[in-house]
């Protein structure tokens, strides 16, 4: 199984990324896909997460709630996080993992077994 991630890059407040998560090795319908990160000096946190199934069901943590957006396409076994209104708090290496589907809390960390490398996000003030 391998999770990659792409999308990061230098953006200033205000502005819009659009990280992916390409899967394979594993099907998206069969895991919670979810997206954490780190910043500099702090544990790494959740931010979003996708289920498995139908992938009808997400959610968020609060500080992103309303202007990041999670989804997949399992055509393109690819999961995406659309990032708005970005603020230089969102600066992190963001990673996206998988747990497979119904294991318990989404926000839960050691729960996900798979996890792609990160990629850095930036935001200027």
């Amino acid at each position: 199984v391998q999770l990659q991630a792409s999308g990061g890059g230098f953006v200033q407040a205000g502005g819009s990324l659009r990280l992916s998560c390409a899967a394979s090795g594993l099907t998206l319908s069969s895991y919670t896909m979810g997206w954490f990160r780190q910043s500099p000096g702090k544990e790494r946190e959740f931010v979003a997460a996708i289920g498995g199934g139908s992938g009808d069901r997400s959610w968020y943590a609060d500080s992103v709630k309303g202007r990041f957006t999670i989804s997949r396409d399992n055509a393109k076994n690819t999961v995406y996080l659309q990032m708005n209104s970005l603020q230089p708090e969102d600066t992190a290496v963001y990673y996206c993992a998988a747990k497979p589907y119904g294991s318990g809390l989404v926000y839960r960390e050691g729960l996900y077994i798979y996890w792609g490398q990160g990629t850095l996000v930036t935001v200027s003030s």
